[in-house]
């Protein structure tokens, strides 16, 4: 599939003054690098605010946000370029449906990103989610056995709805280390990283809120509770993992198809040639 042509980057024009000029110093840094192109992947379950940080991120309204309106099964890019800078972001559907992962979404996933290069994976999840079940190790592991385990070399995860009071009087900071933790503990368990590779695979933390009510600061920056504003800080996180020394992920036919795809039947064959003898006998 064509990628879009890249249209210009207006939407940069409507953030904050304070934020534009952060955002051009990142970019900045991302050239002196050698980085002219970027390519983000958004990725988790449904309802979780990947379209609403897609068009938080961009600052136009690239992507359909609506709480009455189920998820299209298609992935969606958005290419937006700024003075030799070319940004890409791939928002994708959530991958349950029904209490089980639509293996259909991440197929239509998978051949939407072939011949693509993965720079970063956003993996997306909401802070105030306050429970951890089966279905969150089972969207991280289809995403590991979907790209390969070296995507969480390449991944920030972000807890949208950030801007909320805590249940039961319990700090802020106290319930974002816990419900950090927590998440942690299963992306490492889905996609299968043991304590000794805790250093390969960093996973920094960013937090967003999206809402429209969200605090602003005298600059007019949309700013987390510690008074820190989140968009720029985002993108600095963003450019922290493209400097961490991994490589980005290139998708191709083998990894859409995964470890010896020729071989995936071989352990039936025993079985097969069994029931054959039984049947001759």
């Amino acid at each position: 599939m064509a990628s879009p042509i890249p249209r210009e980057w207006a939407g940069l024009q409507q953030f904050p003054a304070a934020t534009q000029t952060k955002l051009h110093e990142l970019l900045g840094k991302l050239k002196e690098e050698d980085v002219s192109t970027l390519t983000i992947l958004v990725m988790g379950k449904g309802g979780v605010g990947k379209s609403s940080t897609v068009n938080s991120i961009v600052g136009e309204r690239v992507t359909t946000v609506s709480a009455f309106q189920s998820e299209g099964l298609r992935p969606t890019m958005c290419s937006r370029t700024r003075a030799g800078f070319t940004l890409n972001i791939i928002d994708t559907p959530g991958l349950i449906e029904g209490g089980y992962i639509n293996e259909q979404a991440v197929d239509i996933i998978k051949r939407f990103l072939l011949g693509k290069t993965i720079d970063v994976l956003l993996y997306v999840d909401r802070l105030d989610a306050y429970r951890m079940d089966t279905l969150d190790e089972q969207v991280i592991r289809a995403i590991t056995n979907s790209f390969g385990k070296d995507i969480w070399r390449r991944s920030l995860v972000v807890l949208t709805h950030a801007q909320l009071s805590p249940p039961d009087g319990i700090d802020y900071n106290d319930f974002f280390t816990r419900r950090s933790e927590a998440l942690l503990r299963y992306i490492r368990s889905g996609a299968g990283i043991n304590k000794r590779e805790y250093g390969d695979f960093p996973l920094p933390i960013a937090l967003v809120e999206n809402s429209g009510r969200c605090k602003a600061n005298e600059h007019g920056e949309k700013i987390l509770p510690d008074g820190t504003p989140w968009v720029p800080n985002l993108m600095k996180e963003i450019t922290v993992v493209i400097s961490n020394g991994s490589k980005s992920i290139h998708v191709d036919q083998k990894l859409i198809d995964g470890p010896n795809p020729n071989n995936r039947w071989k352990m039936f064959i025993p079985l097969i040639l069994a029931v054959e003898v039984n049947c001759l006998t």
